[in-house]
């Protein structure tokens, strides 16, 4: 029985209809970049593959500080017209969450964020994977016109925080390799400088602690108690 002329185009270009579908997605996506960028994001997951793999940056508005990092409301460029047609209807809008990639905070870095990071505050996310709902991302705020701070290094540079493995990359890929590099080498700096985490204490501060933790000093305070 003869292939149909489907079954043929098939075999021929070794291709499913289904990836081709994905191809003409993703083309359309890459090729209408604008577009998606002026969508209003609530969930991670609404977020085009793409744009985590060529780490585009979006707008947010920060919400408030967490646990593990931030809430931020997405908010997209904004074309006359175009923009209201695109807009989804009249649900709540939900922050996204976002944690500071390659990065773990202390109690103390939280403290910073929520002294330097005012309610509403504009910020940028530069997309660097996604787990679930969470996004990993550089985050930005701007310093003047033409200067950003980049809060994963700053908070690594003043020792309130720590590197850690880059959700959601490869170990080996480019992208990894050089995020870790560029964010242990804000981290060497700060232990360099005994800064946060790793200041150290005096001489006379170990000094004291060695003495109040010294046997006969602790056996002495004993004593004194059941006086």
């Amino acid at each position: 029985m003869p292939e149909s002329r489907s079954e043929a185009e098939t075999d021929e270009k070794g291709e499913t209809p289904s990836k081709n579908i994905i191809s003409v997605i993703s083309q359309f996506a890459d090729d209408n970049l604008t577009i998606v960028r002026i969508t209003r994001f609530g969930l991670a997951s609404e977020i085009p593959a793409r744009f985590i793999e060529k780490n585009v940056s979006l707008r947010g508005r920060v919400q408030t500080i967490t646990e593990t990092g931030l809430e931020v409301e997405h908010i997209p460029i904004y074309i006359p017209i175009l923009s209201p047609l695109l807009a989804k209807g009249g649900g709540r809008v939900y922050p996204l969450a976002v944690r500071l990639a390659g990065v773990e905070l202390t109690p103390e870095g939280r403290v910073w964020l929520e002294q330097h990071l005012s309610p509403a505050q504009t910020v940028w996310l530069k997309l660097v994977s996604r787990e679930e709902e969470t996004l990993h991302c550089l985050v930005s705020v701007s310093r003047g016109s033409l200067r950003s701070l980049c809060l994963n290094e700053e908070v690594l540079r003043l020792g309130l925080a720590r590197t850690v493995p880059v959700s959601g990359l490869h170990p080996q890929s480019h992208l990894y390799l050089r995020l870790h590099q560029r964010l242990l080498k804000a981290e060497v700096k700060a232990e360099r400088k005994g800064r946060g985490m790793w200041k150290e204490d005096s001489l006379w501060e170990r000094t004291s602690q060695a003495v109040w933790d010294n046997s006969l000093v602790r056996l002495i305070r004993r004593i004194f108690k059941w006086t």
